[in-house]
């Protein structure tokens, strides 16, 4: 019998996760007034950004669903841990 691998990202409760482009990093740390160390982190090896291909220093912006504003945003600096 062969096992079929999970795809995390087909899950309902799992948010959307994008990588920003280095301009629109750029636009929300100056926006914010912050530096990227300032924002929080998420590890690289986390399931649900696998398949960004992304490095330590990317910026992810996750979309969840919410009960009273539609949507919420929020920012993660990628971290090697």
């Amino acid at each position: 019998m062969v096992k079929k691998k999970y795809n995390i990202q087909e899950h309902g409760l799992v948010p959307e996760h994008l990588k920003l482009s280095e301009k629109e990093v750029k636009d929300l740390l100056e926006r914010y007034h912050i530096s990227l160390k300032e924002l929080p982190k998420i590890s690289k090896k986390d399931p649900a950004i696998s398949h960004l291909n992304i490095k330590e220093g990317d910026v992810i912006k996750i979309i969840r669903k919410s009960k009273t504003a539609s949507e919420s945003i929020f920012y993660r600096g990628v971290i090697n841990v």
